[in-house]
């Protein structure tokens, strides 16, 4: 089953959603590269990084002397589709629900 909540605490930030997208458009990039980027330090930057890396949203490598960030999609296809089946559940509950309101009233009432 989809572990959502690091997923979720992740995505619950503004500044690390900002590095996701960033990241989907323009990955791998360093920390020092996205911290040039945004109004925060290299440091903000590193432990934003490392809540989106323990969620498995980020991944990182070693090339020489730096480190690479780069977006790992998976989690986000789970979630996707964890919330699909999540909304799908719900609209078949709610569809059961108008149609049996509409069957309690009057012919001249139903819209």
């Amino acid at each position: 089953m989809f572990n959502e909540a690091p997923v979720f605490t992740a995505l619950a930030d503004p500044m690390r959603r900002q590095l996701l997208v960033n990241l989907a458009e323009h990955s791998p990039k360093t920390a020092t590269q996205l911290a040039e980027e945004y109004p925060i330090t290299r440091q903000g930057i590193l432990k934003h990084l490392n809540i989106l890396q323990n969620a498995g949203l980020v991944k990182v490598y070693q090339l020489g002397r730096e480190k690479r960030y780069s977006l790992t999609p998976e989690p986000l296809d789970e979630l996707d589709a964890w919330i699909r089946a999540l909304s799908a559940k719900w609209d078949s509950r709610l569809l059961r629900l108008k149609n049996m309101l509409e069957s309690e009233l009057p012919p001249d009432e139903v819209t």
